[in-house]
């Protein structure tokens, strides 16, 4: 994006062209969208997991618009210093998150190759920017509901779902299929 700048040049006001720079705020929510989704299409975080990510990057990403609207379009240094403050926190959040013991995995079954499929579509959805954090985290809650279902119901029932059980959660994934695909394309 071309801009016009105004310079002083041994004491002359002078118009110049410059480009405007990528701002860092905005470089760094795209890189740490990045790595929420490729923690997502690898299975190295839950649901649970990036429904809490999604959450504080919405607030984070709210919080930024605000004190945008407020200060006609810009952050003062000192917003500024905060954000980064907020974004360095979210970046050792995802990388603890990514690291530690708890992995989504997915058994060879109907309920889990559809459960799988899902995350692969809200990965997708972070990576190409058609999710915010906000709609990633209500989706990841929805999906993290159903996963807290299926695991005590196999827990319940000696780890296997029965055909009833299986039916249902068949109902809850078309739900939550139809839901990732309006809230990607909206």
């Amino acid at each position: 994006m071309k801009r016009t700048m105004l310079v002083t040049v041994m004491g002359l006001v002078v118009l110049t062209a410059a480009f405007a720079q990528p701002s860092e705020v905005n470089a760094r929510r795209e890189n740490q969208q990045d790595r929420i989704a490729q923690g997502v299409g690898s299975g190295s975080l839950t649901a649970r997991e990036t429904a809490n990510l999604e959450k504080k990057e919405a607030a984070i990403n709210q919080e930024i618009r605000t004190d945008r609207a407020l200060n006609g379009g810009k952050l003062t240094p000192q917003e500024r210093k905060i954000v980064n403050g907020q974004q360095n926190a979210m970046s050792r959040q995802i990388y603890r998150d990514k690291h530690d013991a708890a992995t989504q995995h997915y058994g060879a079954n109907e309920v889990d190759a559809r459960r799988a499929n899902q995350q692969a579509r809200i990965a997708n959805g972070i990576a190409t920017g058609k999710l915010s954090a906000g709609e990633t985290a209500r989706l990841e809650k929805g999906e993290a509901a159903i996963n807290k279902e299926v695991r005590s119901e196999r827990a319940a029932n000696g780890g296997h779902l029965t055909s009833g059980e299986r039916a249902a959660v068949n109902a809850q994934q078309n739900k939550m299929s139809g839901r990732i695909y309006r809230t990607k394309h909206n």
